[in-house]
Protein backbone atom coordinates (compact mmCIF):
# COMPACT_ATOMS: atom_id res chain seq x y z
CA UNK A 1 0.00 0.00 0.00
CA UNK A 2 1.38 3.48 -0.89
CA UNK A 3 2.61 5.56 2.02
CA UNK A 4 -0.18 8.11 1.52
CA UNK A 5 -2.84 5.39 1.72
CA UNK A 6 -1.15 3.92 4.76
CA UNK A 7 -1.25 7.29 6.47
CA UNK A 8 -4.89 7.71 5.52
CA UNK A 9 -5.62 4.25 6.91
CA UNK A 10 -4.00 5.06 10.25
CA UNK A 11 -5.85 8.37 10.46
CA UNK A 12 -9.23 6.85 9.60
CA UNK A 13 -8.73 3.83 11.82
CA UNK A 14 -8.11 6.11 14.79
CA UNK A 15 -11.49 7.80 14.24
CA UNK A 16 -13.90 5.56 12.32
CA UNK A 17 -13.94 2.36 14.43
CA UNK A 18 -14.64 4.10 17.78
CA UNK A 19 -17.36 6.25 16.18
CA UNK A 20 -18.93 3.28 14.35
CA UNK A 21 -18.86 1.09 17.45
CA UNK A 22 -20.53 3.85 19.46
CA UNK A 23 -23.25 4.24 16.80
CA UNK A 24 -23.87 0.60 15.89
CA UNK A 25 -22.95 -0.99 19.24
CA UNK A 26 -22.03 -4.27 17.50
CA UNK A 27 -22.05 -7.47 19.50
CA UNK A 28 -18.65 -9.07 18.99
CA UNK A 29 -17.95 -12.67 19.94
CA UNK A 30 -14.79 -14.75 19.64
CA UNK A 31 -12.41 -11.92 18.77
CA UNK A 32 -9.68 -13.83 20.58
CA UNK A 33 -9.63 -16.24 17.63
CA UNK A 34 -8.11 -13.55 15.37
CA UNK A 35 -4.31 -13.76 15.70
CA UNK A 36 -2.66 -10.45 16.57
CA UNK A 37 0.10 -10.88 14.00
CA UNK A 38 0.96 -12.92 10.92
CA UNK A 39 -0.87 -13.72 7.72
CA UNK A 40 -4.47 -14.83 8.19
CA UNK A 41 -7.62 -15.10 6.11
CA UNK A 42 -10.91 -13.81 7.50
CA UNK A 43 -13.62 -15.69 5.57
CA UNK A 44 -17.10 -14.28 6.09
CA UNK A 45 -20.65 -14.66 4.89
CA UNK A 46 -21.79 -11.72 2.78
CA UNK A 47 -25.03 -9.80 3.29
CA UNK A 48 -24.25 -6.15 2.50
CA UNK A 49 -21.60 -3.84 1.06
CA UNK A 50 -21.12 -2.54 4.60
CA UNK A 51 -19.68 -5.94 5.61
CA UNK A 52 -16.26 -4.78 4.40
CA UNK A 53 -16.48 -1.86 6.82
CA UNK A 54 -18.00 -3.71 9.79
CA UNK A 55 -15.26 -6.33 10.01
CA UNK A 56 -12.32 -3.85 10.04
CA UNK A 57 -14.25 -1.75 12.58
CA UNK A 58 -14.30 -4.56 15.15
CA UNK A 59 -10.91 -6.18 14.40
CA UNK A 60 -8.02 -4.37 16.14
CA UNK A 61 -5.55 -5.11 13.33
CA UNK A 62 -5.60 -4.03 9.70
CA UNK A 63 -7.81 -6.13 7.39
CA UNK A 64 -7.46 -5.72 3.62
CA UNK A 65 -10.51 -6.30 1.40
CA UNK A 66 -10.99 -6.12 -2.35
CA UNK A 67 -13.72 -3.77 -3.57
CA UNK A 68 -15.22 -3.36 -7.03
CA UNK A 69 -13.43 -0.68 -9.04
CA UNK A 70 -16.75 1.19 -9.34
CA UNK A 71 -16.08 2.55 -5.84
CA UNK A 72 -12.80 4.09 -7.02
CA UNK A 73 -14.00 6.86 -9.36
CA UNK A 74 -12.09 8.92 -11.90
CA UNK A 75 -10.23 12.22 -11.67
CA UNK A 76 -11.23 15.31 -9.78
CA UNK A 77 -11.25 16.37 -6.17
CA UNK A 78 -14.31 14.31 -5.26
CA UNK A 79 -12.90 11.24 -6.97
CA UNK A 80 -9.60 11.64 -5.17
CA UNK A 81 -11.38 11.99 -1.83
CA UNK A 82 -13.45 8.84 -2.44
CA UNK A 83 -10.41 6.85 -3.50
CA UNK A 84 -8.54 8.01 -0.41
CA UNK A 85 -11.51 7.00 1.77
CA UNK A 86 -11.73 3.45 0.43
CA UNK A 87 -7.98 2.95 0.31
CA UNK A 88 -7.79 4.36 3.82
CA UNK A 89 -10.21 1.68 4.97
CA UNK A 90 -7.80 -0.93 3.62
CA UNK A 91 -9.74 -1.66 0.41
CA UNK A 92 -8.07 -2.42 -2.91
CA UNK A 93 -9.87 -2.02 -6.28
CA UNK A 94 -10.69 -4.94 -8.57
CA UNK A 95 -12.53 -4.87 -11.91
CA UNK A 96 -15.07 -7.66 -11.59
CA UNK A 97 -16.02 -7.35 -15.28
CA UNK A 98 -12.48 -8.24 -16.35
CA UNK A 99 -12.17 -12.03 -16.83
CA UNK A 100 -8.59 -11.78 -15.57
CA UNK A 101 -9.69 -10.07 -12.35
CA UNK A 102 -10.17 -13.30 -10.40
CA UNK A 103 -6.59 -14.39 -11.02
CA UNK A 104 -5.26 -10.92 -10.28
CA UNK A 105 -7.22 -10.76 -7.03
CA UNK A 106 -5.71 -14.04 -5.86
CA UNK A 107 -2.23 -12.70 -6.61
CA UNK A 108 -3.05 -9.53 -4.65
CA UNK A 109 -4.30 -11.58 -1.71
CA UNK A 110 -1.12 -13.67 -1.69
CA UNK A 111 0.96 -10.48 -1.63
CA UNK A 112 -1.02 -9.21 1.37
CA UNK A 113 -0.67 -12.53 3.21
CA UNK A 114 3.03 -12.67 2.32
CA UNK A 115 3.47 -9.36 4.15
CA UNK A 116 2.00 -10.96 7.27
CA UNK A 117 -1.28 -9.04 7.03
CA UNK A 118 -4.92 -10.07 7.37
CA UNK A 119 -6.97 -10.48 4.20
CA UNK A 120 -10.77 -10.56 4.25
CA UNK A 121 -12.89 -12.32 1.65
CA UNK A 122 -16.33 -13.76 0.99
CA UNK A 123 -16.21 -17.34 -0.30
CA UNK A 124 -19.82 -17.01 -1.52
CA UNK A 125 -18.63 -14.37 -3.99
CA UNK A 126 -21.64 -12.05 -4.19
CA UNK A 127 -23.98 -10.89 -1.47
CA UNK A 128 -26.76 -13.26 -0.47
CA UNK A 129 -30.04 -11.77 -1.68
CA UNK A 130 -32.29 -14.16 0.21
CA UNK A 131 -30.39 -14.65 3.48
CA UNK A 132 -29.25 -18.19 2.71
CA UNK A 133 -25.62 -19.27 2.91
CA UNK A 134 -24.36 -20.17 -0.54
CA UNK A 135 -21.73 -22.70 -1.50
CA UNK A 136 -18.18 -21.45 -1.11
CA UNK A 137 -15.84 -21.03 -4.04
CA UNK A 138 -12.46 -22.63 -3.58
CA UNK A 139 -10.35 -19.47 -3.83
CA UNK A 140 -10.26 -19.30 -0.03
CA UNK A 141 -8.70 -22.77 0.13
CA UNK A 142 -6.27 -21.96 -2.67
CA UNK A 143 -5.02 -18.97 -0.68
CA UNK A 144 -4.83 -20.84 2.61
CA UNK A 145 -2.98 -23.80 1.13
CA UNK A 146 -0.62 -21.70 -0.99
CA UNK A 147 0.26 -19.20 1.74
CA UNK A 148 0.10 -21.74 4.59
CA UNK A 149 -2.09 -19.47 6.71
CA UNK A 150 -5.11 -20.22 8.92
CA UNK A 151 -8.66 -19.27 8.00
CA UNK A 152 -10.77 -17.58 10.68
CA UNK A 153 -14.48 -18.04 9.89
CA UNK A 154 -16.59 -14.92 10.42
CA UNK A 155 -20.35 -14.85 10.90
CA UNK A 156 -22.21 -11.58 10.28
CA UNK A 157 -25.78 -11.20 11.48
CA UNK A 158 -27.96 -8.18 10.69
CA UNK A 159 -25.73 -6.25 8.28
CA UNK A 160 -28.37 -6.51 5.55
CA UNK A 161 -30.49 -4.24 7.75
CA UNK A 162 -27.56 -1.97 8.56
CA UNK A 163 -27.19 -1.02 4.90
CA UNK A 164 -29.81 -2.66 2.65
CA UNK A 165 -29.09 -3.05 -1.05
CA UNK A 166 -29.83 0.23 -2.85
CA UNK A 167 -29.15 2.52 0.12
CA UNK A 168 -26.15 4.81 0.29
CA UNK A 169 -25.88 5.39 4.04
CA UNK A 170 -25.84 2.91 6.95
CA UNK A 171 -28.65 2.91 9.49
CA UNK A 172 -28.33 2.82 13.30
CA UNK A 173 -28.99 -0.93 13.50
CA UNK A 174 -27.23 -3.24 15.92
CA UNK A 175 -25.36 -6.12 14.30
CA UNK A 176 -23.53 -9.19 15.53
CA UNK A 177 -20.05 -10.28 14.44
CA UNK A 178 -18.86 -13.75 15.47
CA UNK A 179 -15.37 -15.15 14.95
CA UNK A 180 -14.83 -18.89 15.03
CA UNK A 181 -11.79 -20.98 15.84
CA UNK A 182 -9.16 -20.87 13.07
CA UNK A 183 -9.35 -23.59 10.45
CA UNK A 184 -5.80 -24.77 9.85
CA UNK A 185 -4.61 -25.61 6.35
CA UNK A 186 -0.84 -26.16 6.60
CA UNK A 187 0.18 -29.81 6.58
CA UNK A 188 -3.35 -31.20 6.76
CA UNK A 189 -3.77 -32.16 3.12
CA UNK A 190 -0.37 -33.56 2.24
CA UNK A 191 -0.83 -36.27 -0.40
CA UNK A 192 -4.45 -35.28 -1.09
CA UNK A 193 -5.22 -34.32 -4.73
CA UNK A 194 -5.22 -30.53 -4.93
CA UNK A 195 -8.75 -30.18 -6.26
CA UNK A 196 -10.15 -32.41 -3.53
CA UNK A 197 -8.12 -30.62 -0.84
CA UNK A 198 -9.45 -27.24 -1.94
CA UNK A 199 -13.03 -28.47 -1.99
CA UNK A 200 -12.84 -30.16 1.42
CA UNK A 201 -11.17 -27.17 3.07
CA UNK A 202 -13.67 -24.74 1.54
CA UNK A 203 -16.62 -26.85 2.68
CA UNK A 204 -15.14 -26.99 6.18
CA UNK A 205 -14.83 -23.21 6.29
CA UNK A 206 -18.39 -22.72 5.02
CA UNK A 207 -19.74 -25.17 7.60
CA UNK A 208 -17.99 -23.18 10.32
CA UNK A 209 -19.49 -19.94 9.00
CA UNK A 210 -22.92 -21.55 8.97
CA UNK A 211 -22.56 -22.56 12.61
CA UNK A 212 -21.79 -18.94 13.49
CA UNK A 213 -24.71 -17.44 11.57
CA UNK A 214 -27.41 -20.11 11.67
CA UNK A 215 -28.14 -19.48 7.99
CA UNK A 216 -29.90 -22.10 5.90
CA UNK A 217 -27.45 -23.64 3.39
CA UNK A 218 -28.49 -22.92 -0.19
CA UNK A 219 -26.55 -25.89 -1.57
CA UNK A 220 -25.73 -23.99 -4.79
CA UNK A 221 -23.39 -21.24 -5.91
CA UNK A 222 -24.54 -17.64 -5.68
CA UNK A 223 -24.77 -15.99 -9.09
CA UNK A 224 -23.96 -12.32 -9.26
CA UNK A 225 -27.08 -10.16 -9.52
CA UNK A 226 -27.30 -7.56 -12.31
CA UNK A 227 -25.61 -4.41 -11.08
CA UNK A 228 -24.32 -6.12 -7.92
Amino acid sequence: MPASSDRMYRALHAVVPPAARALWRPRVEGLEHVPATGGVLLASNHLSFIDSVVIPVVVPRKVVFLATADYFPGPGLRGAAQRAWFEGLGMLPVDRDDPRAAIASLDTALEVLGRGEAFGLYPEGSRSRDGRLYRGRTGVAHLALTAGVPVVPVGLVGTERLQPVGTSLPRPVRVTVRFGAPVQAAGRFDGVPLGRARRELTDEVMAAIGELTGQVPAGIYNDRAPGA
